[in-house]
C-alpha cells in the first residue's frame, strides 16, 4: 500500500491549518508557500476536504481556509480517508454490507483474514494520532515531511 499525493499533502496543508487554529482563515497562498505545495492542486485537494467537512472556507480577497474542528478532533485516518477513500490493502475489503464482493470467493478466501488485520491496524494507528499530535510533535523536531 502506498499513499498518494492526495493524501500526503493533505495532512500536510490540515497540519499546516493546525498550526494557526484559533488565528483565523489562512490563505491557500500562505499553505503552498510554508508547506512547498502546489497552490493549484492544493486547492483542488481542500475542495475534497471541505465536502468532507474537515475544513471550512471563506471566499474573496481576504478568503482561506480553517479547520471546521479543533485539532484534538481531526485524526490523520480522518484526513486519508476523505483525500483516497478507505483504506484497504485488497479490493474485497472495500465491500460494504449492501454491495456483494467484489471477489467471489471472499468468503472463503484464507487470506482475507490477514489483509483485514492488517488494515484495522492501519486505521487504529492512524486513527490515534490527530493534528493536535502532529503540532506538538512539530515543536519538538520530531514531524518529516512525508512528501
Amino acid at each position: 500500500m502506498k499513499l498518494s499525493t492526495k493524501g500526503r499533502y493533505s495532512v500536510t496543508a490540515l497540519y499546516e491549518l493546525a498550526q494557526h487554529y484559533g488565528k483565523g482563515i489562512v490563505p491557500l497562498k500562505t499553505i503552498a508557500l510554508s508547506q512547498g505545495l502546489s497552490e493549484n492542486y492544493l486547492e483542488q485537494l481542500m475542495g475534497t476536504l471541505r465536502k468532507a467537512g474537515l475544513v471550512t472556507s471563506t471566499r474573496g480577497a481576504q478568503g482561506g481556509y480553517e479547520l471546521a474542528r479543533a485539532p484534538e478532533q481531526i485524526t490523520i485516518c480522518d484526513i486519508i480517508t476523505a483525500a483516497e477513500g478507505p483504506i484497504a490493502l485488497v479490493d474485497c475489503l472495500l465491500a460494504d454490507e449492501k454491495s456483494q464482493h467484489p471477489c467471489a470467493r471472499a468468503g472463503e478466501c484464507v487470506t482475507r483474514g490477514i489483509w483485514e488485520k492488517v488494515c484495522d491496524s492501519i486505521n487504529e494507528v492512524l486513527g490515534s494520532i490527530t493534528l493536535a499530535d502532529l503540532c506538538r510533535d512539530g515543536r519538538h523536531g520530531n514531524v518529516g515531511c512525508g512528501r
